[in-house]
């Protein structure tokens, strides 16, 4: 059940077409669902707006086909599944209809929704060797409805290659900005920017960069303000953090319902 379908049981109460009791029972059927190894939120979306995004590293092909499954089954329009294998992704595409990313580990079920995001989300990386996290952060905002433009290798080793780009990064809603090694991007774009930054830390790098730590803790320690952090490798959460930036509208909740 979707915020849509809430405000229209709501309406029915306000016009006496159901009573309180009825709506009450509408919103209280299966609030998650139990498959003994999975119980699918499906109340996600009525809560937070965007529904359960599938994990699917340590989960076998079958337990994703079914918790995918329960989802199809309550309507879900849009499956995300990161973190997906190509032998997983191989099996579950002979059982259900979904498009394998394989660059960014992702699989979608169903199509990508329209635009409706207030602006534009900018994905920018440091190096090549990011781009893997940067699809990640690409397909994820892409699903839930953001317009994104991709840059990449755009690293402070040739810093005239991101002053190139500046006109696009600067008239994004959201920059994700993605590096290994040490991690100076997201200092350097959160001192050009008038919007959030989001880091996210790669494990890209030699011995001393101890598979993204250093990097996490250079942008930890940004002097730059509006810079946020997620974890290491972590290109899921950026575009989820970022989807969520650009989509804040001023809450009233009042004038919505009547």
């Amino acid at each position: 059940m979707n915020k849509i379908e809430t405000l229209d049981i709501l309406q029915q109460i306000k016009n006496g077409e159901i009573s309180p009791q009825e709506a009450l029972s509408r919103f209280c059927t299966e609030p998650f669902g139990d498959l003994s190894y999975a119980k699918p939120d499906y109340h996600r979306v009525l809560r937070q707006g965007i529904p359960e995004i599938i994990y699917g590293e340590g989960k076998t092909a079958e337990q994703i086909l079914g918790v995918s499954k329960a989802f199809l089954e309550k309507y879900q329009s849009l499956i995300l599944i990161t973190r997906l294998s190509v032998e997983k992704a191989e099996y579950l595409q002979t059982k259900l209809n979904l498009t394998y990313y394989e660059d960014a580990h992702i699989g979608i079920i169903g199509e990508f929704p329209k635009v409706n995001g207030n602006g534009t989300i900018a994905v920018v990386t440091a190096g090549t060797s990011d781009i893997p996290i940067a699809k990640e952060a690409v397909l994820t905002a892409k699903a839930l409805g953001n317009e994104v433009v991709e840059i990449y290798d755009v690293g402070v080793a040739g810093l005239h290659r991101l002053l190139s780009k500046l006109d696009i990064i600067t008239n994004a809603q959201v920059v994700i900005a993605i590096a290994g090694m040490e991690g100076a991007l997201a200092s350097v774009l959160g001192g050009l920017v008038d919007c959030p930054v989001i880091g996210v830390p790669t494990s890209v790098g030699y011995g001393a960069s101890f598979n993204g730590l250093s990097a996490l803790l250079s942008m930890l320690n940004s002097c730059s303000s509006g810079v946020c952090v997620v974890n290491i490798d972590n290109g899921f959460g950026a575009g989820y953090l970022a989807s969520i930036i650009n989509h804040q509208r001023i809450k009233n909740y009042e004038n919505t319902v009547s």
